[in-house]
């Protein structure tokens, strides 16, 4: 297998198993991220943590080699794998966090934009460079990145091709932070903590909330925060938490 599954304290870890490719995403890949994040979507995993092995690269894109020779109908076929794969993980109903240790390039930086958050090792390189095979990018990059990081920064990105270390992608929004480290396990499991002790039904409600913000108006918008903070105050975790606080002690959330 390609992609492995692992379960540890609580967080699901999906890693990418193909060092000798530096982790590419082939279609086989794809279709076992997709089994992959169903099987996380069906467990009560409170955060998703996604790495790549092999110490050089988190994923250095599509399998090129794949895509060549194909007809315009399974060019389309891949396209939407690659999509839908990725829309899974960005509708995950908990918190991902992809771990950018080395490259990240084409489909692995628009697998690390489906995620809710990124971090990064000092050494990591990033970019979509499909403008200089002729191509653009087709797993959602023209989409998620612009709304990372602005259209003007996105546009520059994408029409240049060229790579950015972590440290302008802290700069411009990409990446969350830069994390040191060589094991990229530990060091998901270690941003990851300052999310899953608390209620999985107000995390849910909040991570809706502020993704619908970019697909809708502000009126709009704040009609979706008053019905899911109206849900959240339903919730046996709001009630537990409302009286943790009035008695001054830590709340023990059942995600109910």
């Amino acid at each position: 297998m390609s992609v492995t599954l692992d379960t540890i304290d609580g967080l699901a870890l999906v890693s990418l198993n193909r060092p000798e490719a530096l982790n590419a995403l082939s279609f086989a890949v794809l279709n076992e991220l997709s089994a992959a994040f169903d099987e996380v979507a069906g467990t009560d995993a409170r955060a998703l943590v996604i790495t790549g092995s092999g110490g050089k690269a988190f994923c250095a894109g599509a399998d090129i080699k794949e895509l060549m020779g194909r007809d315009l109908v399974a060019q389309r076929d891949g396209a939407e794998l690659g999509q839908a794969t990725f829309s899974k993980l960005d509708k995950l109903h908990i918190p991902s966090i992809a771990v950018v240790n080395g490259y990240a390039f084409g489909g692995g930086l628009e697998l690390a934009m489906a995620c809710t958050f990124r971090i990064a090792t000092p050494n990591a390189k990033m970019g979509l460079p499909e403008i200089k095979l002729g191509l653009i990018p087709g797993y959602g990059g023209t989409q998620r990145l612009p709304r990372l990081v602005g259209q003007a920064r996105a546009l520059e990105i994408v029409l240049s091709g060229k790579s950015i270390d972590a440290a302008e992608a802290e700069r411009i929004g990409l990446i969350n932070r830069i994390v040191e480290g060589t094991d990229p396990v530990a060091l998901g499991r270690e941003f990851a903590a300052q999310f899953v002790r608390y209620s999985r039904c107000a995390t849910l409600f909040a991570k809706e909330a502020i993704q619908r913000a970019a697909e809708v108006s502000l009126q709009d918008g704040l009609k979706v925060e008053a019905d899911l903070s109206t849900l959240a105050f339903q919730t046996a975790d709001a009630a537990e938490g409302m009286n943790a606080f009035v008695e001054k002690r830590k709340p023990v959330f059942k995600d109910q």
